[in-house]
């Protein structure tokens, strides 16, 4: 019984090895399915607090860019210690770190309020933090970090090539599936049962003696460590440099909202899809019609977002439930 529980991890990882496979072996496509699998990691990772409590974090791109500035920072600082991978691990580590600290700090004042306050709370520590950095001159200010050359020195020319063009990919793909995992024990749990409750009606889980707060620092913390894993791979090692208006741009988390409201907040499924959807929709317009993609497609995204409320997993859920396929698609 325990074993079925874990059953709609199947599809999941069925659809990113399918997306890593097909990136692999089709020539010429691999930073398009780098590019989808970075959308489905950021869904995965944001919906694990979005989906869950119903709460929407308007400042998330900030860890993300936490995360990028950890990989940044002892990349640049300890590339001449010999550490080898073990430098990767203290950069991973670091952002984890950083982005905890910083969703304890935002958790502490913005989690104790609700609905739009919290949105906007949120939306005031993202450009607040970014701020921070340019006028205290924090991490080399608005000049930011290039470490390009420091990560060549550590790992030598083709080592360190071959972290930026392909091992960072791999480390979203990694970082996706863990999101996805971590989601589903949560919603198997005596966690996902709290936040259910929470995002049903809060004050309910209140007197039925949840601690609600508790359960959504939990989620809060998580997701934010997720995010700045993210960052630290699919930015920092991608680009080698990080610029404060590059990663605390509020486009990534409007980007996050859409492609979790597209699959399906809340549902397992919902990130993996609703990132394919946007991420190709986008690609295929700027390609088709460059310079009207956007006028084309937000009202495509309200037409799908209107007509399938619960999302597009979230619809397919509702279909498919008294079926077999009940226990794959959650």
């Amino acid at each position: 019984m325990k074993a079925k529980k874990y059953l709609p991890f199947i599809p999941v990882f069925v659809a990113y090895l399918a997306l890593f496979l097909i990136g692999e072996t089709v020539s010429g496509i691999w930073q398009l399915i780098a590019m989808l699998a970075f959308y489905c990691a950021l869904g995965q990772a944001f919906n694990l607090f979005m989906g869950m409590t119903g709460y929407v974090d308007f400042g998330y791109v900030a860890f993300l860019g936490v995360g990028t500035y950890g990989m940044a920072i002892t990349i640049s600082k300890l590339y001449s210690h010999g550490l080898g991978f073990g430098l990767i691990a203290i950069g991973f580590a670091l952002a984890i770190v950083m982005s905890v600290l910083l969703s304890l700090a935002v958790g502490a004042v913005a989690l104790r309020l609700r609905g739009a306050y919290f949105a906007i709370a949120t939306i005031g520590v993202n450009e607040g933090f970014r701020y921070l950095i340019e006028g205290a001159k924090l991490w080399n200010g608005s000049e930011g970090i290039i470490f390009s050359g420091p990560l060549r020195m550590a790992f030598g020319r083709q080592t360190a090539t071959v972290l930026t063009t392909f091992a960072a990919d791999v480390f979203v793909f990694i970082i996706a599936l863990a999101a996805a995992f971590i989601t589903l024990v949560y919603m198997r749990g005596k966690v996902g049962y709290a936040l259910t409750a929470l995002r049903e009606d809060e004050d309910a889980a209140k007197v039925m003696g949840i601690n609600v707060t508790k359960y959504k620092i939990i989620a809060f913390i998580t997701s934010a460590a997720l995010a700045g894993l993210l960052g630290a791979s699919a930015w920092a090692l991608k680009l080698t440099y990080v610029y404060p208006p590059d990663v605390f741009e509020i486009t990534y988390t409007v980007e996050a909202i859409i492609i979790v409201l597209l699959g399906g907040a809340g549902t397992l499924l919902g990130p993996i899809v609703g990132g394919l959807v946007y991420g190709l929709s986008k690609y295929l317009l700027a390609i088709i019609l460059p310079g009207f993609q956007l006028l084309i497609f937000a009202p495509v995204i309200i037409f799908i977002i209107v007509t399938f409320p619960e999302g597009l997993v979230g619809f397919v859920k509702l279909k498919t439930r008294g079926t077999w396929l009940e226990n794959y698609i959650v």
